[in-house]
């Protein structure tokens, strides 16, 4: 049975839903302002350049390649963490969570440490591949989890080899869930900065963050911009057109409530490699490489306790406050698009995502324009860069939210309200109670990000705040590679407490420990 439906949605869901995503396109407005003042004229000159078809190819190129292969190894990886009879699965799962831990940057400092000749494309490939994988990963495991493997077995019955019968029974439970996956993916490279810069690949993003630096053509880096915001306008449209196909060509899925675990025998070695690759090669390689650097005497006579508790501090704060923005903001959009389908729901959430393909220095300097002309009061405050985080890492929990509300059955509510609760009542006692889990993982999943987050917080942070991403990035942009490691270090080991919890929230064990 669909859980969706297709009356109206209420009107107080409806506007609260445009609110928040007119405020996710104050990065948006800004790009027109720039793009307006330049003229058309600047726009024809711009993609006359021949830099910037190369920009477009290498973007599309790099997104292409990481969002496949994490997907080739985050469904396998998936299906090992949900149907494998492994021992330990807890520990395999906190082991997949934990290259949310890294930034990209932090994982090409390591990388580039130990192998400075590694530039370029496939460098770039490697990395943001082994960084995004849990993006895949997890939530496909979560949705094996929810599934059944009676269809499968009846596909069994009928003749069907092992991959036959997955397809027909497994792939269109899951499929949903392989769809956001590969859409966080491409969107987080599409915006992704530190690890490509790091790596000297140049991509839209890089150019833009080297326009605005050099501070003399901001229209040039607005325009470039503008571009990438349509590149993430065809990836959101495309996902919710594979995603209304698949639902259109399967329906909702039923069987058997069973699940049937799967013995390894002679594969047991492989599939152990599988799912060991993306965190040794995304943590302990770069770890390692950071342990080495922060046991050198130098380094270690240099570290200031005081100054790297404080960039502890900030971090972890300022990335809270993030998440209460974002899922504040991401919980209409959410709500809305798991219970109402039509062309204004499908605008509405499209607008939702599109910060999410915005690299974080355009977000930070439509912020800055917008917190002199509207509000001057909050400017360069510690709320305005809380609230950039928000708008920035939305769409992640816009993706939680509409899969933890979509899986509760309208039926329930319809119960709720024939006992005279209202929608509001109904929403709070019973679907917020059923998708609490997908909600508490949405706010994992933001606050992890917002930790890593650098070229918004580079922009926007208060004078004299530093956090320690700001810490880490200052000194391996100038090659100070010991100096770096004990903010890196301890980086690591502060996002992977949210990575860790986020990894219980999608197994289910979060929920129960929530009272």
């Amino acid at each position: 049975m669909s859980h969706t439906r297709a009356v109206r949605p209420p009107r107080a869901l409806l506007a609260a839903a445009v609110v928040a995503c007119a405020v996710a396109a104050i990065p948006l407005a800004y790009l027109l302002v720039r793009v307006g003042a330049a003229g058309i004229e600047e726009v024809i000159a711009v993609f006359g350049r021949p830099r910037v078809p190369v920009l477009i190819a290498n973007t599309v190129l790099l997104a292409a390649s990481v969002t496949l292969t994490t997907v080739a190894i985050g469904v396998p990886s998936a299906f090992l963490l949900a149907r494998a009879r492994l021992r330990g699965r807890a520990v395999w799962t906190m082991l997949a969570a934990l290259p949310l831990a890294v930034p990209s940057y932090l994982a090409a400092y390591g990388w580039l440490a130990a192998l400075p000749w590694m530039q370029g494309f496939w460098a770039a490939w490697f990395v943001l591949t082994l960084v995004a994988v849990p993006y895949v990963t997890l939530p496909v495991a979560a949705a094996l989890r929810a599934g059944t493997t009676g269809l499968d077995d009846v596909a069994r019955t009928l003749g069907r080899g092992p991959l036959a019968a997955f397809r027909l029974g497994t792939w269109p439970q899951i499929r949903p869930a392989v769809l956001a996956g590969a859409l966080l993916v491409c969107l987080y490279t599409l915006s992704d900065f530190g690890g490509v810069a790091l790596f000297r690949y140049q991509v839209l993003t890089t150019a833009i963050q080297q326009a605005y630096g050099a501070s003399f053509n901001r229209d040039y880096a607005a325009i470039l911009a503008t571009l990438l915001v349509l590149l993430a306008v065809a990836v959101v449209v495309g996902e919710q057109v594979a995603r209304g196909r698949a639902a259109r060509q399967f329906g909702a899925v039923t069987g058997p409530a069973r699940q049937r675990r799967v013995r390894l025998r002679r594969w047991t070695v492989p599939a152990l490699a599988l799912l060991l690759v993306p965190p040794a090669l995304a943590v302990a390689v770069p770890v390692t490489v950071l342990v080495v650097r922060l046991f050198e005497a130098q380094t270690l006579r240099a570290v200031d306790a005081v100054e790297l508790g404080s960039a502890v501090a900030n971090t972890v704060l300022l990335s809270a406050s993030g998440a209460v923005v974002a899922i504040l903001l991401a919980l209409p959009i959410g709500i809305l698009a798991a219970r109402y389908r039509g062309r204004v729901v499908r605008a509405v959430e499209t607008t939702g995502y599109l910060a999410l393909g915005l690299p974080g220095i355009v977000v930070g300097l439509s912020l800055v324009f917008f917190s002199l002309a509207v509000v001057p009061v909050f400017y360069q405050t510690a709320f305005v860069l809380a609230f950039a985080y928000g708008v920035l890492f939305m769409p992640k929990a816009i993706g939680g939210i509409r899969s933890a509300t979509a899986q509760v059955p309208t039926s329930l509510e319809d119960v709720s309200r024939t006992l005279g609760n209202g929608r509001t009542r109904t929403w709070w006692f019973v679907t917020a109670r059923l998708a609490r889990p997908g909600i508490a993982a949405a706010a994992l999943l933001v606050t992890v990000t917002a930790m890593k987050e650098l070229p918004a917080t580079l922009l926007l942070r208060p004078t004299g705040t530093d956090t320690l991403a700001t810490e880490l990035w200052s000194r391996t942009d100038v090659s100070a590679y010991g100096a770096a490691a004990p903010y890196a270090v301890v980086l690591l080991m502060v996002a992977a407490i949210p990575a860790f919890l986020l990894s219980r929230a999608r197994t289910g064990e979060f929920d129960e420990a929530v009272p």
